[in-house]
C-alpha cells in the first residue's frame, strides 16, 4: 500500500510539473475553488505552524547576533529575552487571514479550475493530508539545515560590502567614515 501511495504521489508530482508547463486550456479557477483548496490544504494552520517553526531559527539568529556583538557594545542582560518576545509578538500579530486572502488572485491567475479541482482531490486524499501534516516539520528541518549556509553567505556578503565601502571611501579621499562602514 505504501509503495502504491508513493507511486501515486510521484506520478502526480510528475504529471503536475508537466501539466503546469502547458498553456492553461480551461477556465481560470474561481475564488470559491481556491478557497476550497486552501481549506483542504489547511493553509491558515499550515502558515501558522511554519511561522512557529521558523521562530526557533530566528531566536537562534538573535542569540548569535547577541554573542557576536556582546563585546562591541553594551547590550542589556535581558536583550535576548526582549528580542525573542518582540519576534514572537511580530509573528502572532501578523494579519495572516488578510495575507492569505491576497494570495487567491495569484492562484486564480496561474491555475485553471481543473488544476485546482485536481489539487483539492489530491490534498483531500489520505496521502495528501499526510504530506500536509508533515510539511511544517520538513520545512523546519530544511530551514535548520540551510541556516549555516545562509549565515556563511551573509558573513561573506558583509565582508565584501565592507571592502567595497572602504575602497569607495579611499577613492573619495576621505580618511574615515565611521557611519558608512558600520560595526
Amino acid at each position: 500500500m505504501k509503495r502504491f501511495l508513493m507511486c501515486l504521489i510521484l506520478s502526480l508530482s510528475f504529471a503536475a510539473s508537466g501539466f503546469a508547463q502547458q498553456p492553461v486550456a480551461s477556465a481560470a479557477a474561481t475564488r470559491q475553488q481556491v478557497e476550497k483548496l486552501f481549506q483542504v490544504m489547511h493553509v491558515r494552520e499550515m502558515v501558522r505552524k511554519q511561522m512557529q517553526a521558523l521562530l526557533g531559527p530566528m531566536h537562534q539568529m538573535i542569540h548569535q547576533q547577541f554573542l557576536k556583538n556582546q563585546g562591541k557594545c553594551k547590550l542589556p542582560a535581558d536583550f535576548e529575552a526582549i528580542m525573542d518576545k518582540r519576534m514572537d509578538k511580530m509573528f502572532t500579530g501578523m494579519p495572516w487571514d488578510q495575507m492569505i486572502q491576497t494570495m487567491i488572485p495569484a492562484y486564480q491567475k496561474n491555475l485553471s479550475g481543473r488544476d485546482v479541482d485536481a489539487a483539492v482531490s489530491f490534498y483531500g486524499s489520505p496521502a495528501g493530508q499526510e504530506f500536509l501534516r508533515k510539511l511544517p516539520v520538513i520545512m523546519a528541518d530544511s530551514m535548520q539545515a540551510m541556516m549555516p549556509i545562509m549565515e556563511k553567505y551573509e558573513a561573506e556578503w558583509e565582508q565584501g560590502l565592507k571592502k567595497d565601502i572602504a575602497r569607495m571611501i579611499k577613492q573619495s579621499g576621505q580618511t574615515s567614515c565611521q557611519a558608512a562602514t558600520g560595526p
